[in-house]
């Protein structure tokens, strides 16, 4: 019996866009491959030939207010930088670390449900703007300083979810993943490359999400009182997106790990020990060995190595090293597909 995906074909929700800097206004147009374009909901951009920070911008904050991934400063308004999204993309201002002129860049982009709507399913009111589809919902919340509940929209519980203080520059962000062998009291931050800690409820409340609700404790990373907070949750879909854990080999015949789908982009992590996130795609790499990589947790520009394989129905890791594949180090991934495997092409 042939299988029915709700996301045949992944660049209508999800898509890695490639883009040159002009230094005056750009319009970005992500479609593709024959694919129409798409309204995105969040935009991760950063630059593949210079140093400079990842911007975050998405429509649930509103066009020209951006947190950056690899620092805990606040939200700024940048206003020359991602000043609207548009049917098929988003529109850039001047701003150099958006569009300077020359400049290769990257965008990540997700499709949530556009405008948000207010969710009072938690003890704190929401505003949600969710893809149930997709499996993806941008979430903004006031914290109270009290063990509270925010609702997220998916229907389903969130299996990843990064979260964000928008006041403040002392806050970093932390990653619940529910891969981890104690989510509840785990955590890792996306910003920085320490390792993962494990014994700590404050940030999740020691309790782990439901299909309508995530718990926040005390900690003022996920619930100070008064302050505004950002959170981006996914859960997984059958075809489109997939979260886990392996173990590293060490090995050049590194791990093989089945996703069902051919990945679009993968983010990893060591979670063992001190290590960066990396981010590949095949829009960057669109033929195997991948292995050009950015890192949610630095400034730097883009850099290559050996990775892994992006096949039909999974990934194969090729390298030796820690990048990805440390002996007896464990490793989280999210990824996310072009195609489910009933569609999928050889590379």
């Amino acid at each position: 019996m042939s299988t029915t995906y709700a996301i045949p074909n992944g660049r209508t929700v999800m898509n890695a866009t490639l883009y040159t800097g002009t230094g005056t206004t750009l319009n970005v147009n992500n479609a593709d491959l024959g694919t129409n374009g798409f309204q995105p909901d969040l935009v991760w951009i950063k630059s593949r030939s210079a140093a400079t920070d990842h911007k975050l911008t998405d429509s649930v904050r509103g066009a020209t207010k951006a947190i950056i991934s690899n620092s805990t400063a606040s939200e700024t308004t940048d206003t020359q930088g991602l000043t609207a999204f548009g049917t098929s993309g988003f529109t850039l201002g001047t701003d150099a670390t958006y569009n300077n002129s020359g400049a290769t860049y990257v965008s990540w982009q997700w499709k949530a449900g556009g405008t948000a709507v207010s969710n009072t399913t938690g003890s704190i009111t929401s505003s949600v703007s969710v893809n149930t589809t997709a499996g993806f919902s941008i979430v903004t919340y006031t914290g109270t300083g009290v063990a509270a509940t925010v609702g997220h929209g998916l229907g389903t519980a969130p299996y990843m979810m990064i979260i964000k203080e928008r006041n403040t520059s002392l806050r970093p962000w932390p990653v619940y993943f529910a891969g981890f062998a104690a989510p509840t009291t785990s955590y890792i931050y996306l910003d920085n490359n320490t390792a993962g800690g494990t014994g700590y409820g404050a940030f999740w409340n020691s309790t782990a999400p439901t299909s309508s609700v995530f718990s926040i404790g005390t900690d003022p990373t996920t619930n100070e009182s008064t302050a505004a907070y950002v959170a981006y949750c996914w859960t997984p879909i059958a075809g489109f997106s997939q979260f886990g854990t392996y173990v590293g080999n060490g090995s050049a015949d590194g791990p093989f790990v089945y996703t069902g789908f051919r990945p679009k982009f993968i983010l990893f992590r060591d979670v063992t020990t001190a290590s960066a996130w990396n981010i590949f795609d095949t829009s960057r790499d669109p033929y195997n060995v991948v292995g050009q990589y950015l890192q949610t947790n630095t400034a730097g520009a883009e850099g290559t190595a050996t990775a892994c394989d992006f096949l039909s129905n999974g990934f194969k890791v090729r390298v030796t090293s820690n990048f990805i594949n440390t002996s007896g180090d464990t490793y989280m991934y999210a990824a996310f597909a072009e195609n489910p495997l009933k569609y999928a092409n050889a590379r």
